[in-house]
């Protein structure tokens, strides 16, 4: 499927110099920037295994997880559909492993729910594909991260079926399903209690704290490391009601801001090097939709589709309009995908992006808003494997927003983890800024992988 060109948007924090210098008021050893549940987990990691160490962890909205944390499909997925040695594969299949133990010892819901990859005749090599690569996948060794693997048999236990098999575990699957992949090891958890779980690590720590509504407003390289400022919004929600602006000498800046995490690195880049080239950003809007009615009697397992492939069997921007089902038995469809732009106006380069105007940072805000209009393109892709469902039956629920590096047809696109320090050139001194870019899905899986690595393996 060719999509269109989509424009990007390349932004910078404090790019109108609105917010002037402001001294650092004190200190902290670990700032991580982003509330979310990566965020979360990196400043779990840092504050239980560096205890002498601060920890804070600043997030600009009322609550953690507000973004893309709680918007999402809430699955604990296997780590079959990326390259072996992508990030994505080995932090995913470390993550699940520590996401279930997490959650039996901190009392986290979840189920193991399985999942099925189901497929037509022609989709049938892929999944074939698929399956030999569940049965040569192991865990990896974070001790030599990211080079070996631990441990014998597959880190993926997998089932390939016929179609017929299939409908003996989902009836309501159509007949033209010819075979499908059953991982018994795909769950789905309660995101928010584990959320808040992950807060209360840190906060119960010795030296780990959290504060909410406080955005970062400016970063300015230092001799010790990063002055960072920030502005507390007041009890009024969003009005401007923030208080005074302060300011901390952070020794080391984590960048978990997800959706905004190339605007901190944007706006110091010629700090960093005078060959710095700004980071464009693109988003991509993901629906959801509840469903009441037929076509799904007594489902016990999340159905998938086989994902719609770009330019290898690797390069899909989305997994499919899939069933997934809550932890209260509710049954909903999506994310779809649909490609966002920023608003047209003045500062646009010939190449469609949109270069320092902080004003249009959020302009992904204005698309969360749930909408009728996907519905009869979600039906039409979901009745492919469920035939029996009825239009009617599904209604607009929430939306969620995924951070793109490139634009659609860029092909797979891995984590990136980025290591950048105050002072300039090649010296690396001045305090180490690691910055967290296009983390999506499986972002929530890997969620504890990602802390545990960026703790032992980046942070100095």
């Amino acid at each position: 499927m060719i999509q269109p060109t989509v424009r990007g948007l390349c932004a910078a924090l404090n790019g109108s110099s609105k917010y002037a210098y402001v001294p650092p008021a004190f200190g902290v050893d670990y700032l991580v920037v982003g509330g979310g549940v990566v965020g979360l987990a990196i400043a779990r990691s840092l504050a239980l295994n560096r205890p002498d160490k601060t920890t804070y962890i600043v997030e600009r909205h009322a609550r953690l997880g507000e973004e893309t944390s709680s918007r999402n499909s809430e699955v604990i997925h296997g780590g079959f559909y990326y390259p072996d040695d992508s990030y994505k594969t080995k932090f995913c299949l470390r993550g699940r492993k520590l996401l279930y133990e997490y959650c039996d010892t901190h009392s986290v819901p979840y189920k193991k729910t399985g999942k099925l990859v189901v497929g037509l005749e022609h989709q049938r090599p892929y999944l074939e594909d698929l399956f030999r690569k569940t049965q040569s996948l192991r865990f990896p060794n974070f001790g030599t991260f990211p080079a070996s693997i631990e441990g014998e048999g597959s880190a993926v236990p997998a089932r390939l079926l016929t179609g017929d098999e299939a409908r003996e575990l989902e009836p309501d699957l159509s007949p033209d399903i010819a075979c499908a992949l059953l991982s018994p090891e795909t769950g789905i958890i309660d995101s928010h209690t584990y959320m808040e779980s992950l807060e209360r690590d840190v906060t119960e720590s010795e030296n780990g704290s959290v504060v909410c509504a406080t955005t970062v407003t400016r970063v300015d390289a230092a001799e010790d490391g990063w002055v960072v400022q920030m502005k507390t919004t007041g009890s009024h929600g969003n009005e401007e009601s923030e208080a005074e602006a302060d300011a901390v000498m952070a020794r080391t800046v984590i960048n978990a801001t997800g959706l905004s995490a190339p605007f901190i690195l944007n706006s110091i880049g010629k700090t960093l090097s005078p060959s710095f080239s700004p980071i464009n950003i693109w988003y991509a809007r993901g629906s959801y939709a509840s469903y009441h009615g037929p076509g799904v009697s007594n489902v016990k397992h999340l159905i998938y589709p086989v994902p719609e492939m770009e330019k290898n069997k690797h390069s899909f921007t989305s997994l499919g309009t899939h069933l997934t089902i809550d932890l209260g038995g509710n049954i909903k469809f999506g994310p779809d995908i649909e490609w966002i732009e920023p608003p047209a106006g003045e500062g646009w380069k010939a190449d469609g992006s949109l270069v320092y105007d902080e004003r249009a940072m959020d302009y992904w805000m204005d698309h969360l808003i749930a909408s009728s209009k996907q519905i009869p393109s979600m039906y039409q892709s979901v009745r492919s494997y469920l035939p029996g469902i009825k239009e009617e039956g599904l209604q607009p629920d929430y939306v969620g927003i995924r951070p793109k590096l490139g634009p659609p047809n860029t092909g797979f696109q891995d984590f990136v983890f980025r290591k950048d320090y105050a002072a300039a050139g090649d010296k690396k001194t001045g305090g180490p800024m690691i910055s967290l870019l296009g983390i999506e899905s499986p972002g929530l899986t890997s969620s504890l992988a990602i802390g545990e690595y960026v703790e032992r393996h980046l942070v100095d």
